[in-house]
């Protein structure tokens, strides 16, 4: 169970232990694991892309310092 997908989709879950959500009071909620499951895919997904939109974004800025000419040790030394 992907612990992040739950509480995107139950607000009132408050803790999970082991794999059972339980809200504020105590109470189990009952949850629907094809739902969680559907939420994670989709969390998962945004997650790639946004990892993939820094990355070509890094790419970018490096790409563009070679043009203006800096050599790959300053790229380097600009980047860490």
């Amino acid at each position: 169970m992907n612990h992040e997908s739950v509480y995107a989709l139950y607000k009132n879950v408050a803790y999970i232990e082991d794999t059972t959500p339980y809200d504020i009071d105590g109470n189990v909620v009952e949850i629907d694991m094809a739902a969680v499951e559907a939420k994670y895919t989709e969390m998962k997904a945004a997650r790639n892309i946004q990892e993939k939109a820094v990355a070509d974004a890094k790419q970018s800025a490096i790409d563009k310092l070679a043009k203006i000419g800096l050599t790959e040790n300053e790229v380097k030394a600009l980047l860490g």
